[in-house]
């Protein structure tokens, strides 16, 4: 096991950072906010807690929360429009010092690509550089489930998303940020893993997270050590 000084050089010499979405990069939760735009909110928001949590698995907790959902494509759009994703503070500087240094920057979430991929534009993340779920529509716009092929979908595929980029772009050093347990899980195969509780503290997380922090100030400071 790396120690925190290990992993320290691993984030100031990696290749490739990889964040977590909600929680992490965006102050919310946007399956919850769906929920809530939907008049579901109270019963999703619990689902999300006991998957976040670790005690249930990802695609059956992501199953019954859509279940409940059932968003249409229009109030999808809506809610992005109505209610865009709130930036966390200081991760537009971390990412931008992130490019500058020439490291590829990469969003791997539980959360839906349609939000998602609004998050990146913001942050001038390619969205060929988003993995995230993907909804799906019947041609009137009513929900018709979601895209059960995307590694995101289940437990662990963040993991296959981190050694699929390994592979592909021949990376040595890989980093993970996210404040949830399938983020955590997620290392290996990434090299190492930043536990991140600026938002929200996931309890499983902040105790077993050998490199936990609460603002991504902690990770600009990192980088301008070197």
């Amino acid at each position: 096991m790396a120690s925190l000084m290990e992993m320290k050089e691993i984030f100031r010499s990696a290749d490739a950072v990889c964040f977590d979405v909600d929680s992490t990069v965006i102050r919310e939760e946007g399956i919850d906010e769906l929920a809530k735009f939907c008049g579901v909110g109270d019963a999703v928001a619990e689902m999300t807690r006991r998957a976040m949590g670790g005690s249930v698995t990802f695609k059956a907790a992501l199953t019954a929360r859509l279940g409940l959902i059932r968003p249409s494509y229009e109030q999808v759009q809506k809610l992005i429009s109505d209610n865009p994703p709130q930036l966390t503070p200081g991760i537009r500087e971390l990412v931008s010092r992130l490019h500058q240094r020439g490291v590829q920057v990469f969003l791997v979430s539980g959360g839906f690509q349609s939000i998602v991929e609004h998050v990146a534009l913001q942050l001038n993340i390619p969205t060929a550089n988003v993995f995230a779920n993907r909804l799906k529509f019947y041609f009137n716009g009513e929900y018709a489930g979601f895209d059960e092929t995307q590694p995101t979908s289940e437990s662990g595929g963040k993991g296959k998303v981190i050694t699929h980029l390994k592979e592909q772009f021949h990376f040595k050093k890989v980093v993970m940020i996210g404040d949830g347990a399938t983020d955590m899980e997620a290392c290996p195969p990434a090299d190492c893993f930043i536990g991140f509780g600026g938002n929200v503290i996931r309890k499983q997380v902040k105790e077993k997270a050998k490199w936990y922090i609460t603002h991504f100030d902690e990770l600009l400071k990192e980088l301008e050590e070197r």
